[in-house]
Formats: C-alpha cells, sequence, structure tokens
C-alpha cells in the first residue's frame, strides 16, 4: 500500500497517494479498433459513388435537347411535375433556341401550373405571349393564365368548407377575367373559348357581386352617394348577373333616403318590370304611427 502524507502549511489536510499501483496501462491503438477490411469497403464505396455521380453528372452535360425533352415528358407522364420543371429548365437555359426549347415553353407553364407555382407559371405565360404573339398556341397561354389566376382566387381550405369571396377584392378575378376576355376577342374560334366563356360567366357573377357588397356597405354607413355609383356600376357593367337585383333595391333606397324621390319611384318601375312579383321589397317602408 502507498502512504498518506499531510501537509502542514495548510489548513486542511489534503491527501496524497503515493506509491506503485496495481492497474497497467492500456495502450490502445487506432489500428486496433478499425478493422482493414472495412476501411478498404468504404473507401472503395466511396470512390464508386464518386465515380457515379461525376459519370451522371458527364452524362446529362453531354444530353443532347431532344433526351433533356423526352425527360421532361416521362417525369409529366409521371406526375412528377417537380423533375419535369427542372428538365424544362435546364433545356431552355442550354438549348434556348432549339425546337424542343420552343415547344417546352408551354409544357412549362403546365408544369408550372401543376406544381402549385403559380407566379412562375404566370410569368412564362406572359413570356410567351410577349415573345410568340404569331405563335398558333398563343390561345394556350392565355387560357393558362387566366385559369392561373382563376385558381387563386380561393386556397384549398376555403373551397373545401365554401367559404362566401364576395368580401374580398377580386383582385385575381379581376385578372384572370381580363386574361379569358382577350383569347375571346383574339382568338374567338379557340379550342379553349368554350370552357372561358363558362368561367368569364362565374367571374362575372363574382366581380358584380363585390360590387354590390361594397354598395351595401356604404348604405349601413349612411354614404348614399357612394352607394348610389357602385350600384349604378354594377348595373350597367354587369347587367344579367343575379347581384343587378339587389343593385336596383339599392337605387331605390339610396334615392329614398336623399328625399330624391322621383329618382325612387322611376327605379321602383325599372324594379318591378324586370322583377314581377318582388314589388314588395322596395316598396315605401311605413313607419308603425302610419300603421295604427
Amino acid at each position: 500500500m502507498g502512504v498518506l502524507e499531510a501537509s502542514g502549511k495548510a489548513s486542511g489536510i489534503l491527501p496524497r497517494f503515493r506509491g506503485a499501483t496495481h492497474c497497467k496501462e492500456l495502450h490502445v491503438r487506432l489500428r486496433d479498433l478499425i478493422h482493414p477490411s472495412r476501411v478498404l469497403l468504404a473507401v472503395l464505396g466511396i470512390a464508386m459513388l464518386a465515380a457515379g455521380c461525376r459519370s451522371h453528372r458527364a452524362d446529362d452535360a453531354k444530353s443532347g435537347p431532344e433526351v433533356i425533352y423526352a425527360r421532361a415528358q416521362k417525369a409529366m407522364k409521371n406526375s412528377s411535375f417537380g423533375e419535369a420543371i427542372k428538365q424544362l429548365e435546364a433545356l431552355q437555359s442550354r438549348f434556348p433556341f432549339s425546337e424542343p426549347a420552343r415547344q417546352s415553353q408551354l409544357d412549362l407553364i403546365w408544369a408550372y401550373y401543376k406544381a402549385r407555382q403559380t407566379d412562375p407559371a404566370i410569368d412564362a405565360a406572359d413570356t410567351f405571349i410577349r415573345e410568340n404573339p404569331t405563335n398558333p398556341r398563343v390561345d394556350y397561354a392565355y387560357y393558362m393564365k387566366g385559369l392561373v389566376y382563376f385558381e387563386r382566387q380561393a386556397n384549398w381550405l376555403e373551397r373545401k368548407f365554401n367559404v362566401d369571396l364576395s368580401q374580398r377584392p377580386p383582385i385575381n378575378a379581376t385578372k384572370s377575367f381580363e386574361a379569358f376576355k382577350q383569347l375571346i376577342e383574339k382568338y374567338p374560334n379557340s379550342r379553349y373559348g368554350s370552357d372561358s366563356r363558362q368561367r368569364m360567366v362565374f367571374l362575372r357573377n363574382r366581380l358584380a357581386d363585390f360590387e354590390l357588397h361594397v354598395a351595401l356597405y356604404y348604405m349601413r354607413r349612411g354614404a348614399y352617394v357612394g352607394a348610389i355609383n357602385r350600384a349604378k356600376y354594377c348595373i350597367e357593367n354587369y347587367d344579367g348577373s343575379p347581384a343587378v337585383k339587389g343593385s336596383l333595391k339599392v337605387l331605390v333606397d339610396a334615392y329614398r333616403d336623399l328625399k330624391m324621390d322621383d329618382l325612387a319611384a322611376n327605379t321602383q318601375r325599372v324594379y318591378a318590370d324586370n322583377y314581377p312579383g318582388s314589388e314588395k321589397d322596395v316598396a315605401p317602408k311605413k313607419h308603425w304611427w302610419a300603421i295604427l
């Protein structure tokens, strides 16, 4: 055993063990922990992986526009739109003047749309329209532009629960309507004309509903002149939409509140002629003391 020594200079006793130890020091080397065969296998695996990556990059670099376009088409058929976008963007950057690159411009719009990348899809459509105004398929670019804006009106949660969008400023609806309108005016015989017209009817009603919503808001605030202007705009620009009926009623009520009885009576007659059987909706309201 060793000897414990105490130092008298210190206030406390500091033990110190002195003597030979029974434990021998173990000398462990790194080469004893790692088996040489495992190291060799790891090195070979890394080398093969690096060679494969270099070979893959080399193949991509040597691929022509037709090969890249074929890969993009295969990815789109498999609904791998992210990979399709990658291939189509590579095609346009590496071979911008090739025939497959020109064909891929429209495919890229569709791929962006399916990948829910709305801003790139709109930019791609605008680019195609600007650079190819005489292309026989430019109507497709107008159609896709309108379709992308049409889908941006509501997210999936709002569509699931049928959220009323009439109180929301119809920014995307307006842009969608304009894109479809340009398509119909420039290419009336387009294969996308029928669907565009149906969507325009929906969008037109959506825009009219918003105008009516604003007019009713002005009525609640007592801003009757503003309500009249909004109601007139709805009637003049969206004739035939369901919101026109409510807009006529706003005009009747606003004219009465402004003591413009002649205009109120004329508007009431127009209302009765267009919506027979609903005259009571715009009939003057009698106060309770007049009923007694």
